[in-house]
């Protein structure tokens, strides 16, 4: 992984500027999006090296976050998973959230998407680990205490997630009677609330930031959310997305990988629990998907218009919860084949565990051709953005003020001159290397 797009115009400001600076440019002139500007600092602070080991860090926080969510959930209903399931499970769901998408590298290997679009919702998810953490008068207490300001984060982080969030929590209140008792109902709700509450902070601090406003003058000066023209054409292309996302088979691992969790899971059903209802949890969670995903939809396409159906990195904020609902499906149903007679029911749970175990692998190598072909071309890319930069340092050292950059793009990613509106983001290149300007070059160094 090296540079490009945002990135170039990231790293000259990170380095004159440190990591506040980059967030308060993020607050005053690009976005309003603090908590991005951090994140995104963190990363560009150690130059290239940061790039480099975005990925494999990412991927680890990321599976080891949903491996702590789905361990707990499984342990605050009372079940117990055979050991390496829970790990399982939350490696399978990571596996088709980060490679099942139409643009991996986008959706993944590029930082600055990711951070937006990827890494947000794992963090959204992993907010409710201090709930399911709470043990007591006190643990309960510190949970609704800490669930503000978690939500201010994630309000000050992404637009989109936020969306998904409120959407979420917002079914989690009307429904905490349904599914749990009334003392943990009250706390369930009351936790939702606390959430919605910090989201609600942090996005307004993000919409009436100087940022934002600058923004939406930009992008969206000739169009409105609101506008009927506009949710007519926004629920349109979120159809064609629904399209392109239930005709990618690989997210059938997901729910390959609940049924296991399902099938092996043990235990008995805690008090705080009413009699589980399969059909309103999987109903509640397709309605609450679509609602996400419509929303998301139409605040994204004053910005992308019709580029929209190929911006797959946007999907990824209603995407999460989508790979979720199929794992929580198949839980269900696995739920229900362990629940069945003796006499018939260990045939077929071993018969089916066998089917979701080759379900996932298919999956896997699915997924392997394509990322070892997108591996290669980031080989070859990395090869020839080291040689260049090593010309470029050494040129601009010598005196140059005027240099020659060739583009090398990689998974339809922008580079310098390929654009109408000019050569962005070649002014940020020519400021990394500290010159007047680059041109377009032919030839490599």
């Amino acid at each position: 992984m090296r540079p490009s797009a945002d990135e170039w115009c990231f790293l000259p400001y990170v380095r004159d500027h440190g990591i506040s600076g980059l967030t308060g440019k993020f607050y005053f002139k690009d976005n309003g999006r603090i908590v991005n500007g951090w994140l995104v600092g963190l990363y560009a602070k150690p130059g290239v090296a940061g790039h480099q080991w975005f990925g494999l860090v990412s991927a680890a926080l990321m599976v080891g976050l949903l491996w702590a969510v789905i361990a707990l959930v499984a342990r605050r209903t009372g079940l117990s998973a055979p050991r390496g399931v829970p790990l399982f499970v939350a490696s399978m769901v990571a596996v088709v959230f980060l490679l099942g998408s139409a643009n991996t590298y986008k959706t993944f290997y590029w930082p600055a998407a990711s951070v937006s679009h990827t890494v947000a919702p794992v963090l959204a998810c992993a907010s409710v680990i201090p709930l399911l953490l709470a043990r007591g008068r006190p643990g309960k207490i510190a949970a609704l205490a800490f669930a503000v300001p978690a939500g201010t984060f994630l309000g000050t982080l992404s637009e989109e997630t936020s969306v998904v969030v409120l959407v979420a929590l917002a079914a989690v209140a009307l429904l905490a009677g349904k599914v749990f008792d009334e003392r943990a109902g009250r706390l369930a709700r009351g936790w939702a609330l606390a959430t919605m509450a910090g989201v609600g902070i942090g996005v307004l601090l993000l919409v009436t930031s100087p940022g934002s406003r600058r923004r939406r003058e930009r992008f969206g000066a000739g169009t409105s959310m609101l506008d009927p023209a506009s949710l007519s054409v926004s629920l349109h292309h979120f159809v064609h997305i629904l399209g392109t996302i239930f005709s990618t088979w690989q997210y059938l691992g997901a729910v390959a990988a609940g049924l296991l969790l399902g099938l092996t899971v043990r235990g008995r059903t805690i008090l705080a629990l009413r009699p589980c209802r399969p059909l309103l949890l999987a109903g509640v969670g397709v309605l609450a998907f679509l609602l996400s995903g419509y929303l998301c939809t139409v605040i994204t396409y004053p910005v992308f218009g019709q580029h929209l159906l190929t911006t797959e990195r946007t999907w990824n904020d209603y995407l999460l919860q989508y790979v979720l609902l199929l794992t929580g499906v198949g839980a269900l149903v696995g739920r229900a084949l362990r629940r069945r007679s003796p006499v018939t029911a260990k045939a077929v749970r071993v018969a089916t565990a066998v089917g979701a175990v080759m379900v996932c692998s298919g999956v896997c190598l699915s997924l392997a051709g394509p990322l070892h072909t997108l591996g290669g071309h980031m080989h070859v890319r990395a090869e020839r953005w080291d040689r260049q930069d090593r010309w470029l340092r050494a040129r601009s050292a010598a005196g140059a003020r005027v240099l020659p950059y060739k583009p090398l793009p990689v998974g339809r990613m922008l580079e310098p001159f390929g654009m109408k509106r000019g050569g962005w983001p070649a002014v940020c290149i020519a400021d990394y290397y500290h010159v007047q300007r680059v041109t377009k070059g032919r030839h490599l160094p």
